[in-house]
């Protein structure tokens, strides 16, 4: 696949998880997919992604996360995002639901394999969520 023809999948990709549509995700993803939040934790397949972010993406229904960068080289894409939601669903690292905003950066690393993601790693400041939120 082409550089662009990657960046585009990584933006349907993540307009997929912006509609909360995670079943649709699969058609995205490599059936070796391996997702790495922070640290090299890997969460085998789609199910894996779902198992450590849906939880995050509960605790801020509605939420919002425009691609704001986008750089692409060979097989791997990186994506810059700003994450904009609201606290009101379930608790967030253990901080109850309260209608908080919060806003922050998030990078995003996805390598490309057959015309499907294959690998992507997240980081994110988790701290800085937390003190956003907190009462």
């Amino acid at each position: 696949m082409s550089v662009e023809a990657n960046k585009e999948l990584v933006r349907s990709f993540f307009d997929t998880i912006e509609q909360e549509n995670y079943e649709a995700l699969k058609d995205f993803c490599h059936k070796d997919y391996v997702f790495y939040p922070q640290i090299d934790t890997p969460y085998p397949g789609v199910e894996g992604l779902i198992e450590s972010e849906k939880k995050n993406f509960d605790a801020f229904p509605g939420f919002k996360m425009p691609i704001v960068e986008m750089v692409a080289e060979r097989d791997l894409v990186a994506a810059y995002f700003i994450f904009e939601g609201k606290h009101t669903g379930i608790p967030f690292a253990g901080v109850p639901a309260n209608g908080k905003d919060a806003k922050f950066s998030l990078m995003i690393l996805l390598r490309i394999s057959e015309g499907e993601i294959i690998e992507q790693r997240s980081f994110v400041d988790v701290h800085d969520i937390i003190r956003q939120i907190k009462d």
